[in-house]
């Protein structure tokens, strides 16, 4: 793996600081300016480290959320943790590490779903999704890759927004939500690994298919 740059390791020291004052600043100069005073570098070398858009910074915190998403789960905190507890592990942790900015994550979702962004939104919804995916050990190529995916974003996706507005006591209703969202995700996914372990349901279905197109005279 190459070596970031110091103009990017710079970024990283100052990405989830900047998310955090955006709670109070917006995702603005000023709280570049309050993330670097926070960390004691140059106000001047983290204007010209940090984008200059408020979507450029939302995607450098995002990924930076990433980053701290991945270095959490070693191997051996995975150890022993079935699919499901993966799942869901991963996705409460990425609401504890945005905790701090829950505020500047609402400011976020609307400046991601102005349309001009609405194309750099989608693309932070499935790299999330995809790294959740690869740190649960996922490693599917075929079109099971892409379902995989698309489910677990829109799991992500909801959760979030309910978080949002969960007022509730560590986040209990937020809790209760993703547990029953996860639990449909597991039934479909156990559904298709049924149906495609069965060369029978798929024979009868695919006579199914061809009597739709070609019925019986």
């Amino acid at each position: 793996m190459a070596t970031a740059s110091p103009l990017e390791q710079l970024r990283r020291r100052l990405a989830l600081a900047v998310g955090a004052n955006a709670v109070f600043d917006g995702w603005t100069r000023k709280a570049v300016d309050s993330a670097a005073a926070q960390l004691a570098i140059d106000p001047v070398q983290a204007r010209l480290a940090m984008p200059k858009s408020q979507s450029g910074m939302i995607d450098l915190y995002i990924q930076e959320l990433d980053r701290a998403l991945e270095a959490y789960f070693t191997p051996e905190r995975l150890k022993g943790m079935k699919i499901r507890e993966k799942i869901r592990a991963l996705v409460w942790r990425r609401l504890e590490i945005m905790g701090p900015a829950r505020e500047a994550i609402r400011r976020a979702l609307a400046i991601l779903a102005m349309p001009q962004n609405v194309p750099l939104a989608l693309r932070i919804g499935w790299r999330t999704a995809d790294l959740m995916w690869r740190i649960a050990g996922d490693t599917s190529t075929d079109f099971n890759h892409y379902t995989k995916r698309v489910t677990l974003g829109a799991v992500y996706g909801s959760t979030l927004l309910v978080w949002l507005d969960d007022q509730s006591k560590g986040w209990s209703e937020t809790a209760a939500f993703l547990d029953r969202r996860i639990d449909v995700v597991m039934r479909i996914e156990k559904f298709k690994a049924e149906w495609r372990g069965s060369s029978t349901q798929r024979l009868s279905l695919s006579r199914f298919l061809g009597r739709l197109r070609y019925p019986p005279r």
